[in-house]
């Protein structure tokens, strides 16, 4: 089993690592403006609970350049003599998701976007071994789970990808056998709802009764599509501001207050 680093190292199921990082995030949670009310409200109508993956359950590119995979990504298609494919916009994102979008916009179920997306597959494979947990999120799932609650990642990233981390980990039985993530059909990508709807209708779910937790303005748009309610995890003051612009209400900038929260569900 490989041991991550940092994080939070999971030897019961009470015990926290505090590390630097969940100490920053602890005094940024009091600026969200998140009621206690609020997120209580989320946690106690929650029944199924959907995760994204980077963001929410680990920093998958915490020590595999998201930037680096995505210039290599340019640099591949370039070297395909396809110079002209991306514009100059598209040829700086440092998001690789954002190169296989563009690249699927103009040539859609292409043997060219099949390349692509199993080149991103790897190099997100490459990353897990050094992924970096996101603080709580470890025994937050393991105390959703044992509460009741029933669990999915929903994801733009590799279901291969999440597996793999989660086994990791010793916490893909709490999610198997609903992971959700990308596959070769792009168009499906959140914002759009697909892997959110796959994993309420193969869970026997209403949206009512869902959570999805996410870190991006993307997983908030595909949340409320879908009719879940949504609960924003930010890991700095940008991240936060881009969810709530997009309209999300729920903002947290530490799992920690969402822990306190399930576990005193669990002792009610």
């Amino acid at each position: 089993m490989v041991r991550r680093p940092l994080g939070n190292h999971h030897d019961g199921p009470d015990t926290l690592l505090v590390t630097s990082e969940t100490q920053q995030t602890e005094v940024v949670t009091a600026e969200t403006g998140t009621e206690p009310d609020d997120l209580r409200d989320l946690i106690e109508g929650a029944r199924v609970v959907l995760w994204d993956f980077d963001g929410p359950v680990c920093r998958l590119f915490a020590g595999h350049s998201a930037e680096r995979v995505a210039r290599d990504l340019v640099e591949w298609l370039e070297g395909q003599g396809l110079h002209g494919l991306l514009n100059e916009t598209e040829r700086e994102s440092l998001d690789p998701h954002a190169v296989l979008r563009a690249v699927d916009d103009r040539h859609p179920g292409s043997d060219l976007v099949e390349e692509l997306e199993e080149r991103l597959t790897k190099e997100e494979l490459k990353a897990t071994a050094s992924a970096m947990p996101t603080p709580y999120a470890d025994p937050l799932v393991r105390t959703w789970t044992a509460v009741g609650a029933r669990l999915a990642v929903a994801t733009n990233n590799s279901p291969q990808v999440a597996r793999e981390y989660l086994t990791s980990r010793g916490l893909l039985s709490c999610f198997a056998p609903h992971i959700y993530g990308r596959t070769q059909e792009l168009r499906y990508l959140k914002p759009h709802p697909h892997c959110i709807n796959r994993a309420l209708n193969a869970m026997g779910a209403a949206p009512s009764t869902a959570l999805m937790i996410g870190d991006t303005p993307s997983d908030f748009l595909a949340a409320r599509a879908a009719g879940v309610p949504f609960l924003g995890y930010a890991r700095n003051e940008r991240k936060g501001k881009l969810l709530r612009d997009a309209g999300a209400r729920t903002v947290v900038d530490s799992l920690e207050p969402v822990l306190k929260a399930v576990r005193e569900r669990r002792q009610a």
